[in-house]
């Protein structure tokens, strides 16, 4: 699975022929701090190279001359706009590619003359040789110079992937940090370096595949380079988010945690270049693909799929619900949505949008164990590695390329950890007995009219400051999908912080009541919060998005451009639903053939872990005449329902599934 931090579209559009005059090798050293070029000082970064780990790379402080680095930098600040990027890999601010300044007018060119001899002197034959020499890659290429500038702010990373894109040979980074504040390795932004584990199948084939954590972290420096030769399956890595401050005037102190750099690729010589080797591009690209697909390295992802085949009723009559089967449910589900005339709204809606957020699914009662359970869970720290964490019933979800969440998978033959605590887990409870049962599945056909062929269900805990999954398709006829949100903190910025931002402000204005009027605050929580407030006004702090939300996208047709890019500085996007981290919530969803869906990355800034099942049926929607027959099937005990729980207050509107 490749994946990228740029667009795909400079490995097929043809290259424009530079007008520059090369520069000389005397006048490019002459831009390098001095004794850089020295063969001791060659040969001791060679060296280097050769012995790091967990594949080869390097780095190189104080590289370009220091007083025209600084000049860089401020024509950078002064003069270069930067659009925001976000999509399922990637939280960015990018400057457009400086390949392209060339291309401008000698007025706007004359803004950035010190920008173009750093682009000029990395770009050198002297320079190109030096990295050829150190790396062993072979000639690099001086007319195609592929470089941009990107600048991440606290918040933006850039997740695991291996850079193989067309006929990319070296990746750098070279960092313009404020020279002044020296930048601190709590403050994330560390490029970060995966091992690659070889795995022998019992077929011989040997397949590589990136380790879940990394081994090797490169904090940003003023002035310092980082480079390593592009390798199919096994040039892994990742920016490390840029972490937040814990107030404004603490950031405004440290320059803002502004981590610019120049970040490019050397590429294979060019037509017209020493060392062009015709067809070698498509050969290159030919080889990365066979590389990465060798040994079907995609058997080792984990969890695999465990679709359950299940036994259709051989009569209507066993579709209804009886007594049994409701006090089943009941034990599990809010009685509302086992009426008739809600289970009619629910299929209505689902009918006409093939996707519904339901609140408050679960019943009073089991629900606050849940919450209990999850929060007790939530305050055991966790150990950092994934094999210590392991050792207890989570498992690890991997490669890094594809996604990193902890997970416990339905299996009823086997225990996923042994443990005492696992098996008086109500979410096991949940995988196991609730949501894999002949009732909800009688409900959830009902619900969606469509009947139900396997059901596959998972529970995922996306750690802050670690945890996502990058966008996948679905290929195939369509499939229902059901998230069940049990995220017990608030603050994702869904629709339940909104309500509850409007709770806080009525109780302030009663002293400290809520607004419902059912209970009081205690004196000194409710100052406090008021305290807060008017710190937060003062510092007029804007809300900080944490991610954790689930996102399903239509697919992009163009190979050349992002697929999920879904904010780009403007406000067209393409998402079909977007759903916040949530309590006691669940979405279905009709997942079509090309649907792209992903997690968000989870900030380390976010309240707290987030926590789901998810859950995968494959279905057979029914027709009209099949909808007629299926019609009075829901809660025939009219009896059982206990009205003492909440009433119904409708689905969320449409709009609250978008972006905003």
């Amino acid at each position: 699975m490749k994946r990228k931090a740029q667009s795909q579209a400079e490995s097929h559009k043809p290259h424009k022929k530079k007008s520059k005059t090369s520069l000389g090798d005397e006048d490019a050293k002459k831009r390098f701090r001095k004794g850089l070029f020295d063969k001791d000082v060659l040969d001791k970064y060679t060296k280097g190279y050769a012995k790091s780990t967990p594949y080869k790379h390097s780095v190189i402080h104080e590289l370009i001359d220091d007083t025209l680095l600084r000049a860089v930098r401020e024509e950078i600040k002064d003069n270069v706009s930067f659009t925001p990027k976000e999509t399922d890999i990637y939280k960015i601010h990018q400057s457009g590619d400086l390949a392209n300044l060339d291309g401008l007018d000698d007025e706007a060119l004359a803004k950035l003359p010190s920008l173009l001899a750093l682009r000029d002197a990395m770009y050198s034959q002297a320079f190109r040789d030096y990295v050829a020499h150190i790396t062993g890659c072979g000639p690099l290429s001086g007319r195609k110079t592929d470089m941009a500038i990107n600048v991440y702010t606290p918040g933006c990373y850039l997740l695991c992937h291996d850079d193989v894109i067309g006929s990319r040979k070296v990746s750098y980074i070279l960092y313009l940090t404020d020279p002044d504040i020296p930048w601190k390795a709590e403050w994330g932004g560390a490029l970060r370096l995966f091992p690659v584990r070889t795995i022998k199948g019992k077929d011989g084939e040997v397949a590589k595949t990136p380790a879940p954590d990394v081994s090797k972290i490169i904090p940003p420096a003023w002035n310092q380079l980082s480079f390593f030769a592009v390798q199919p399956g096994e040039s892994f890595h990742d920016v490390e988010e840029v972490y937040h401050s814990e107030s404004k005037k603490q950031l405004e102190k440290e320059g803002g945690r502004v981590r610019m750099a120049i970040s490019g690729w050397f590429h294979i010589p060019q037509i017209g270049e020493d060392g062009y080797v015709e067809g070698a591009e498509e050969k290159l690209a030919k080889n990365s693909g066979l590389m990465q697909l060798q040994g079907n390295p995609d058997q080792y992802d984990l969890p695999q799929a465990k679709p359950v085949k299940v036994e259709q009723p051989q009569s209507s009559s066993q579709e209804e619900f009886d007594e049994a089967d409701l006090e089943f449910l009941l034990k599990y589900m809010a009685p509302t949505y086992l009426t008739p005339d809600t289970l009619d709204q629910v299929a209505e809606q689902f009918d006409e949008l093939s996707t519904i957020t339901l609140p408050n699914l679960l019943g009073k009662k089991f629900a606050q164990k849940l919450k209990d359970y999850i929060t007790a869970q939530e305050s055991t720290p966790l150990p950092e590695d994934s094999a210590n964490i392991e050792k207890g019933f989570w498992r690890v979800a991997k490669p890094p390329h594809k996604h990193r969440f902890l997970y416990l998978q339905a299996d009823g033959s086997k225990k996923n950890g042994n443990s005492k605590e696992e098996e008086a887990s109500p979410i096991k409870e949940l995988l196991e007995e609730f949501l894999p049962s002949p009732q909800f599945r009688r409900w959830l056909q009902i619900a969606t009219r469509s009947v139900v062929e396997s059901h596959d269900f998972i529970a995922r805990r996306f750690r802050r400051g670690k945890d996502y999954t990058l966008a996948t398709g679905h290929e195939g006829k369509p499939r229902l999908e059901l998230t069940l949100g049990i995220t017990p903190t608030s603050g994702w910025g869904g629709a339940e912080d909104e309500d509850e931002d409007e709770d806080d402000a009525s109780a302030e204005e009663d002293g400290g009541a809520k607004s419902n009027g059912k209970s009081k605050g205690k004196g000194k929580a409710a100052n406090k919060k008021k305290n807060g407030k008017k710190e937060r006004e003062e510092e007029k702090e804007e809300p900080v998005e944490v991610g954790g939300h689930e996102v399903y996208m239509a697919g992009d047709d163009d190979a050349n451009e992002d697929a999920a890019i879904y904010k780009s500085g403007n406000d067209d996007d393409n998402i079909l639903t977007f759903e916040a981290a949530t309590w006691n919530s669940m979405s279905l969803v009709l997942r079509d053939s090309g649907v792209l869906k992903f997690v968000k990355y989870v900030s380390q800034k976010a309240p707290g872990d987030r926590w789901d099942i998810s859950g995968t049926f494959e279905v057979e929607e029914l027709d009209d005449d099949d909808e007629e027959d299926e019609d009075g099937g829901a809660a025939n005990g009219e009896g059982v329902i206990d009205d003492t729980e909440e009433e119904w207050n409708g689905f969320p509107s449409s709009s609250e599934s978008d972006s905003d």
